[in-house]
């Protein structure tokens, strides 16, 4: 059977990041969805010769349903909380418990964050055009959430670029955002790892380097 997709996260960053090159995208910076979109998103920042932070999105699930999103909340200059009214309505939970909920997120937050970046300051994304990256968008639940916080930090751009996706959800995902890029939309969808002949699960030690590597000056 013929493989159709990407030999590996990098080569799917390659690709991307000379789709991204050539629409000459001014102030860039590159936001990557860990542990996955790391490896894509490191090859896209070398591609536009741009910054690479991560954007690190904790969901908050309902404290007896926990896989219930009723909340996410994403790290960056100042955390943003992103609430689902629609969940939150249903089961019953009201914004101070979501808020008491966010404070056990938060330091897990912060765990990752100096874990990944030595508590490196977050990149700043006003007036810059910002691009988020992922190895891939099945159900969107994640990104959805950090493309709502991030246009309330108010970036002259906001991008959404992803190697593959689920055709029906990049269509939703498509009005969040200035621009979206989407190498291949196949169908059926079934997981993102279909499409990728080496999707193995990316480790910490990894993602720390290459954002030490994205850190240094070349």
């Amino acid at each position: 059977m013929r493989f159709e997709g990407f030999a590996t996260r990098e080569e799917a960053g390659r690709e991307l990041g000379r789709r991204l090159a050539a629409m000459h995208i001014v102030h860039p910076v590159v936001l990557a969805l860990p542990r996955g979109g790391v490896p894509v998103a490191a090859e896209v920042a070398k591609a536009l010769k741009a910054p690479l932070d991560l954007l690190l999105v904790r969901k908050i699930g309902v404290p007896w349903q926990p896989e219930l999103a009723a909340a996410a909340v994403v790290d960056g200059e100042r955390p943003d909380l992103v609430l689902n009214d629609d969940v939150m309505s249903m089961v019953g939970l009201h914004r101070d418990e979501i808020e008491d909920l966010m404070k056990v997120q938060l330091e897990e937050i912060e765990r990752r964050r100096k874990l990944y970046l030595s508590g490196r300051t977050p990149e700043k994304i006003a007036g810059r055009s910002a691009i988020v990256v992922d190895d891939g968008i099945a159900t969107g639940t994640t990104v959805r959430a950090a493309l709502a916080a991030l246009r309330r930090r108010e970036p002259k751009r906001l991008i959404l670029a992803v190697p593959v996706g689920s055709e029906m959800t990049v269509a939703e995902l498509n009005s969040e955002v200035d621009d979206l890029v989407c190498l291949q939309r196949p169908s059926p969808f079934y997981a993102i790892g279909q499409f990728y002949a080496d999707f193995h699960q990316v480790p910490d030690d990894e993602v720390i380097a290459l954002m030490k590597a994205a850190a240094t000056p070349s």
